[in-house]
C-alpha cells in the first residue's frame, strides 16, 4: 500500500471497540482495513470483535451443557 503524506488521526477509541463488540464482522473488517494505516483504531475494533466472539463461544458451551443436563434428567 502507498503511504499517505497527510497525517491520520489514530487515537484508538472506545467506540470503535464497542462497534467491534456489537458487530464482530464489522470489527474484523475494520481491523483488516486499518491495521497499517490506523493501528490503534484497528486494534480497538479487532479486540472488540475478538472479545465478542470469545464471550459468544463461552455462552454457547454453557447453553449446550445445560441443555444436555436437562435432557439427561428426562
Amino acid at each position: 500500500m502507498a503511504k499517505h503524506s497527510a497525517s491520520v488521526n489514530d487515537q484508538g477509541g472506545f467506540l470503535w471497540g464497542l462497534l467491534g463488540f456489537c458487530l464482530p464482522i464489522v470489527g474484523l473488517i475494520l481491523f483488516l482495513i486499518w491495521r497499517e494505516e490506523r493501528p490503534l483504531t484497528a486494534k480497538a475494533a479487532g479486540m472488540g470483535a475478538l472479545i465478542s466472539v470469545i464471550i459468544n463461544v463461552v455462552f454457547s458451551i454453557i447453553y449446550v451443557a445445560m441443555a444436555g443436563a436437562a435432557f439427561a434428567t428426562l
